[in-house]
């Protein structure tokens, strides 16, 4: 495209609406996102992965034991419940992880990795940083600064706490 869109519907928001700094802030979070959705996509379509199982796969990989309840995963993934079992069951299908009891816990269910899951996880994490998640044109310190920057918005909103 010979423009770009964003700024031009800024203009535009500026002229007939009023300030549009949070307006062109936000479109462009949410056009960024499309593109690193996009990217990181491509990158896990040839391991039989989306992103939401590369992330359940990695969490197990990051556990001490390689195995978590899956009430854990649902907590630090931030997902729902049926979320994590439906993410779950896809990995358990694909041979990547396994249900286990908890060994203390009758009531609790594990989710535990694989050898099949670590490989997959690392061939995958191979891929996802080959194209850096899609992020291209900063400079490790502007990342930085955009992670930063970024969590001063989920911490606003209640998304976690200091």
């Amino acid at each position: 495209m010979p423009f770009d869109p964003i700024a031009r519907a800024a203009q535009l928001w500026g002229d007939r609406i009023g300030d549009a700094t949070t307006m062109a802030a936000v479109t462009s979070v949410m056009r960024v996102q499309q593109i690193l959705q996009s990217a990181v996509d491509a990158a896990l379509k040839p391991h039989g992965l989306t992103f939401a199982r590369y992330e359940a796969l990695v969490l197990l990989t990051f556990s001490k034991r390689g195995s978590l309840p899956m009430r854990v995963m649902g907590e630090r993934l931030q997902l729902h419940p049926t979320s994590v079992t439906n993410i779950v069951d896809r990995l358990e299908a694909d041979g990547l992880v396994r249900r286990t009891p908890h060994p203390t816990d009758r009531r609790t269910t594990l989710a535990e990795i694989t050898d099949a899951g670590r490989q997959r996880q690392a061939e995958a994490t191979e891929a996802v940083t080959a194209v850096d998640f899609g992020l291209r044109g900063l400079t490790e310190r502007q990342t930085t600064q955009l992670t930063d920057l970024l969590a001063k918005v989920r911490r606003a909103t209640g998304d976690f706490q200091d």
